[in-house]
């Protein structure tokens, strides 16, 4: 049997902050903030942890935004299912932007991934826990755009390649983007 916290996951660090105990992924984290440690302030430290439990339950905590100087923040490296669009997106851009360097991608396709993950599709997920996307809310955000197909298919494409970028770490799950169908262009007659 565990022992219970009579702390409550908070406590003092010093005389100028409080450190906050959890776990994501069973990796426990201990981050402080710049908060005398007065008794109103591990109050409100308490609810906050309470909340922060609650988004990593839910696949919505953001470390960078509870925690802005602890390294992990900065780092990037949180377990993959904390991770929202946005992440993915940003980790998927470098990588392109690294294959263009290598001579591997051609600058407007990353220019154009760029911008319709940035204007299309981050604006509606860009927040949400990547893994947490379904397919119908993907058709769904597709189909209140007035695009012509070319454009469509443009969009589509783009997020396709991202999600695909990011369920390569989580082959166990089926990736909602991929079953988003193009749509069909048909052929120009010929002019013989």
């Amino acid at each position: 049997m565990g022992r219970k916290s009579i702390t409550g996951g908070v406590t003092p660090k010093g005389r100028h902050r409080i450190q906050f105990n959890f776990r994501i992924e069973g990796v426990r984290y201990r981050p402080s903030l710049r908060w005398v440690p007065r008794e109103a302030n591990l109050r409100r430290a308490r609810d906050s942890l309470q909340r922060i439990k609650a988004q990593i339950e839910a696949g919505t905590f953001r470390f960078s935004e509870e925690f802005p100087d602890y390294p992990i923040g900065k780092t990037g490296h949180l377990p993959l299912n904390a991770q929202t669009c946005s992440d993915v997106f940003d980790a998927f851009l470098r990588h392109e932007a690294a294959r263009v360097v290598r001579g591997d991608l051609a600058p407007i396709t990353l220019a154009s991934h760029r911008q319709i993950l940035d204007h299309v599709w981050r604006p509606h997920v860009g927040p949400l826990p990547f893994l947490g996307i379904r397919h119908s809310m993907l058709v769904k955000i597709a189909d209140a755009h007035p695009w012509n197909k070319k454009t469509y298919n443009n969009a589509i494409s783009a997020l396709r390649r991202a999600f695909d970028f990011g369920y390569r770490d989580h082959p166990e799950q089926r990736d909602p983007a991929a079953v988003l169908r193009s749509a069909h262009l048909q052929e120009r007659p010929s002019t013989d």
